[in-house]
């Protein structure tokens, strides 16, 4: 198996997460996390639709973790984010975290919305 490393140039990763926390360049968030390549951004939740939708300019595609299980999104979050015209991928936060940190290595225009474990 080859394995090949990531790097982030200007961009920030998920470094890991817990019970109830993420950790961002070592620093610890507690609670949901709303962030993009170069920001960590107050998210309260599925019912703070703000600053997700002010994201549409900045990313083609939200991952949105739904803590430690897969779930579905509220279906009125989900149409409001696709009406803005992004792509939305709901998946547990765990996936949500490494799915983000790929994709945010090759430079994709991504974000991620996540609840915690």
């Amino acid at each position: 198996m080859q394995l090949n490393e990531m790097t982030f140039r200007d961009a920030v990763p998920v470094d890991g997460y817990g019970p109830g926390f993420f950790r961002v360049a070592d620093q610890v968030i507690k609670g949901p996390l709303l962030m993009t390549s170069s920001a960590v951004l107050a998210w309260q939740g599925f019912d703070d639709v703000a600053p997700l939708l002010s994201l549409k300019d900045e990313i083609d595609v939200l991952f949105v973790g739904t803590g430690a299980e897969i779930a579905h999104i509220p279906a009125d979050l989900r149409a409001k984010l696709e009406e803005a015209g992004m792509g939305v991928e709901s998946m547990s936060s765990p996936s949500a975290c490494r799915t983000f940190n790929v994709l945010l290595s090759e430079g994709r225009r991504v974000a991620l919305a996540a609840l915690p474990v």
